[in-house]
C-alpha cells in the first residue's frame, strides 16, 4: 500500500481479469452493432447489414431478426430500408473515436479534481455521474474524489458541473505513484499485448473482428495518461495501430463484399482476409 492507497478507497479503469481475452461470442446483434459503430455515417440498407451477416456465417432471417429487437430496444432507428445507430449510441461510437484517436494536449504537472458537493442525489443521478466520469476517463481516490492529469482536451458535461466543484492542482508526492494508485496500469498493459498479439495471430477475418471487438472496449478503459506517468513500454499507441490496421482491411472487405452486382468479387475479397465463405457459398 502506498500514501495515494486505501482500503476504502476505489479505482477506474481496472480490468476485471487481465490474465484471460475472455472474448465475447459474435452473434448477430453484436455484428450489426459494431458495424454500424464503425461506419460514418453509422447507417446502412438492410441489405448491406444482411450481407454482412452472411460474411459471417450468420443467417440472414436471424439478421432481420435482430434488427427488430435492436430497433424496439432503441439501438437503431428504422428509415426508408435503413437502419442507423440512435442518439444513446451515437454518443457511444463518440467515445470509441476518442478512444482511437484522443484529444490530448502539452501536460504542465497539473490534475483535474472533481468533488462531489451536491446534496440528496437520487440514485440514477449518483449512478449518471459515475457512468459519465469514467468515460472521461476520471478516476476516484475516494469516494466522491475524482482526479486524474490535465492532458486531455474535452469539454465538462452539464451532469458533471451540476453535482461537482472542479479544481486543478498537483499532488505534493509522486504524480507516478498517484497514477498507478488510481488505475491498473500493469493490468491494462498485459491485457492490451495479449489482445495485439490476438489480433496479429489469427488470420480467420471472424476471429479477428470478435478480437477487434475487445480492442474497442479495452480502449475505452485506457486511462490516456501523460508519457512520464506511464510504465515503460505502454502499449497504447501500439494496439491503436493495430486496430487501424484491421479496420482498414475490414473496411475493404465489406466496401467490396456489400456492394450490390459483385458476388465473385465479394468471394475473392472476403477470402483474401479469411473469410472461408458462408454456408451458403461453401455448398457451391
Amino acid at each position: 500500500m502506498n500514501d495515494y492507497g486505501s482500503e476504502n478507497g476505489t479505482t477506474g479503469g481496472r480490468p476485471a481479469d487481465s490474465g484471460s481475452l475472455e472474448l465475447r461470442p459474435l452473434t448477430a446483434r453484436s455484428i450489426v452493432l459494431s458495424t454500424l459503430l464503425g461506419h460514418h455515417p453509422p447507417r446502412l440498407p438492410v441489405r448491406a447489414l444482411v450481407r454482412v451477416g452472411e460474411l459471417f456465417d450468420v443467417a440472414e432471417g436471424t439478421v432481420r431478426v435482430a434488427l427488430s429487437r435492436m430497433v424496439a430496444a432503441g439501438d437503431l432507428e428504422q428509415r426508408e430500408g435503413t437502419y442507423g445507430l440512435t442518439a444513446r449510441l451515437l454518443a457511444r461510437q463518440a467515445r470509441q473515436d476518442d478512444s482511437r484517436s484522443p484529444r490530448v494536449r502539452d501536460w504542465d504537472g497539473r490534475w483535474e479534481i472533481a468533488l462531489v458537493t451536491a446534496d440528496r442525489r437520487p440514485a440514477a443521478e449518483r449512478a449518471a455521474l459515475r457512468q459519465t466520469m469514467t468515460a472521461l476517463r476520471l478516476a476516484e481516490l475516494r469516494e466522491g474524489s475524482w482526479l486524474r492529469p490535465a492532458n486531455l482536451e474535452r469539454p465538462r458535461p452539464p451532469v458533471v458541473r451540476a453535482q461537482c466543484t472542479l479544481l486543478t492542482g498537483a499532488p505534493e508526492g509522486d504524480p507516478a505513484e498517484l497514477a498507478a494508485a488510481l488505475w491498473d496500469l500493469d493490468g491494462w498493459a498485459r491485457r492490451a499485448r495479449a489482445l495485439a498479439s490476438a489480433l496479429d495471430g489469427s488470420a480467420d477475418l471472424a476471429e479477428r473482428f470478435t478480437v477487434a471487438a475487445a480492442v474497442v472496449r479495452h480502449l475505452l478503459a485506457d486511462p490516456v495518461l501523460p508519457e512520464p506517468l506511464l510504465p515503460p513500454d505502454w502499449p497504447g499507441a501500439g494496439l491503436r495501430g493495430r486496430y487501424g490496421a484491421f479496420e482498414s482491411e475490414l473496411g475493404e472487405v465489406l466496401r467490396q463484399y456489400v456492394a450490390p452486382g459483385a458476388p465473385a468479387g465479394a468471394r475473392n475479397a472476403a477470402e483474401r482476409y479469411g473469410v472461408r465463405g458462408t454456408a451458403r457459398q461453401r455448398r457451391e
